[in-house]
């Protein structure tokens, strides 16, 4: 359904106390909105924070991983994206970009069996089109406060003193400040008294090669008492999050849709659930798209006037990974 669809859809389960499954493409352009009852768990499997349609399913399978390759872009295809990116960013045009690339990898695993081994947070799988493991909160909302926690800025676990790194590093600490700011921005356009009650602490993300440290903040708001009555207007609003496309966001949107050389589709869109009273939801990253009978993942990282080429490209291909 088209947005304006999806909100209305949206808006009438909410004001019902429906329970409903959202899913929300990177252009806010195509919306899955299914109330919970309706779901096919053959076609669609979901898990947000332990509410789940799949927890039959959970402690009989698993398989052993014997495969996972990756076959990132090429380091001089990259390089003409970032620098279409970096002569904006030195022009001021934006003070931060993500960029995203496309990454073939071959795997012995299906994407039904990645979700369901998956240790992330917010995990959906959608029968042939794609499996996703985000760590990222998109947003939440229990009562009448609506909260969000942005990432920004990953680094390798095993690297000594690692903590310490991505926290001092000052490339990191601007572009988490940027991230911050403008989702504290955001939120303001749909709720009172928005705060940053948590800055720059850190997450461990398991992956297959390894852990990550991960760096978020939390940020919260006040909603109106009637919240549910907009809340698909609410959700719309804040789209596209601002942790993957960047700051100022209007301009940024259109540097990433001349620099990026791939279709984001549901990649770094947004789903959640709604358990008829609260909300919950997740960025659409850490996402593997089936194209034709090629497993794609899809990933990217912020870019800044600081940023160093080599580095980027680097955190571009270690977010290639399986969360197990």
């Amino acid at each position: 359904m088209n947005q304006l669809e999806a909100i209305a859809a949206i808006n009438r389960y909410s004001l019902e106390k429906t329970p409903f499954l959202f899913i929300v493409n990177y252009e806010s352009s195509h919306s899955r909105i299914i109330p919970i009852s309706e779901i096919n768990p053959d076609e669609i499997l979901f898990y947000v924070n332990g509410f789940t349609n799949a927890a039959h399913l959970y402690d009989s399978h698993r398989v052993e991983l014997k495969q996972f390759t990756k076959k990132p872009i090429a380091f001089n295809d990259y390089k003409e994206s970032y620098e279409k990116v970096m002569h904006h960013l030195l022009r001021g045009d934006s003070y931060l970009t993500n960029l995203t690339c496309t990454t073939p990898i071959e795997c012995n695993l299906t994407m039904r069996d990645i979700f369901l081994q998956s240790e992330a947070k917010y995990r959906l799988y959608v029968k042939d089109e794609f499996v996703v493991f985000s760590p990222e909160i998109f947003i939440q909302i229990k009562e009448d406060t609506i909260y969000s926690f942005p990432m920004k800025g990953t680094i390798d676990a095993q690297l000594e003193n690692a903590e310490y790194k991505i926290l001092a590093n000052k490339k990191e600490s601007a572009e988490h400040a940027t991230i911050v700011d403008l989702i504290r921005n955001d939120i303001s356009k749909v709720a009172s008294n928005v705060k940053v009650e948590k800055y720059r602490y850190i997450d461990v993300i398991k992956t297959n090669e390894g852990n990550l440290l991960q760096v978020s903040s939390k940020i919260s708001g006040k909603l109106e008492n009637q919240y549910r009555q907009q809340l698909g207007t609410i959700i719309f609003e804040l789209l596209p999050a601002g942790s993957i496309s960047g700051a100022p966001k209007k301009k940024t949107l259109e540097i990433i849709a001349s620099a990026e050389t791939h279709k984001r589709g549901f990649y770094t869109g947004v789903f959640g659930v709604f358990d008829g009273k609260d909300l919950d939801s997740g960025v659409l990253i850490r996402f593997i798209e089936k194209q034709q009978e090629q497993l794609v993942f899809k990933s990217g990282g912020g870019i800044t006037a600081n940023s160093s080429l080599e580095s980027e490209y680097q955190e571009m291909i270690q977010k290639v990974y399986l969360p197990f």
